[in-house]
């Protein structure tokens, strides 16, 4: 069965809580964590083998996005996920996202069958694309996607500076259903 490897974005606590909810204080780094055991736990049911880059609330080492990408690329992984929260300045911006590395890739086919799955489970949630070469990925030579051998993508489930939306991604319930839809869309990869 294949190696997946799913990223939970930022080394969390006090050395780098990722974006941080200017109200409430929740920080993407505990959001991708717990959405990214969720992933784990689901593709492992059906019979995935699964790394995850960070496992605790606050891991040091995972601050260093070469780490993370060693880390997959030395497991041999067959794909990545990398899980993140959106912010911006604007409480108003919202939606969902997925990038991959700029041209066509085995990961584009990916964020299709990911992002398919989220936006069909979430259908209030704007789904922010790029369809420019028809395909609804975002492209940037993100770190994490250029620098892995498999097939990579990065995931921006919501805003955590909306206040809607940082509700969401607080909500264990919601979550789960993030958790799902992702894992789904990583098993229609491979149909």
């Amino acid at each position: 069965m294949a190696k997946i490897c799913i990223d939970p974005g930022h080394a969390g606590g006090n050395t780098d809580p990722g974006a941080v909810n200017p109200i409430t204080g929740l920080q993407e780094a505990d959001i991708n964590l717990a959405v990214a055991k969720l992933v784990k736990h689901y593709l492992e049911v059906v019979g995935y083998q699964i790394l995850l880059t960070r496992t605790e609330q606050e891991q040091p080492e995972t601050d260093s996005l070469g780490y993370r990408c060693r880390l997959a690329n030395e497991w041999d992984a067959d794909l990545v996920v990398s899980i993140h929260c959106n912010s911006a300045t604007s409480a108003q911006a919202n939606g969902t996202e997925i990038y991959t590395t700029v041209g066509q890739t085995l990961s584009d086919r990916l964020a299709t069958c990911i992002i398919n799955q989220v936006t069909a489970t979430f259908p209030d949630l704007r789904l922010r694309a790029d369809w420019d070469d028809g395909d609804p990925d975002k492209e940037q030579n993100f770190f994490i996607l250029r620098y892995t051998d498999a097939p990579a993508v990065l995931l921006e489930m919501a805003f955590i500076s909306n206040p809607k939306e940082a509700a969401n991604l607080a909500d264990p319930a919601w979550q789960n259903e993030m958790a799902r839809a992702v894992a789904r869309g990583v098993t229609d990869y491979y149909l």
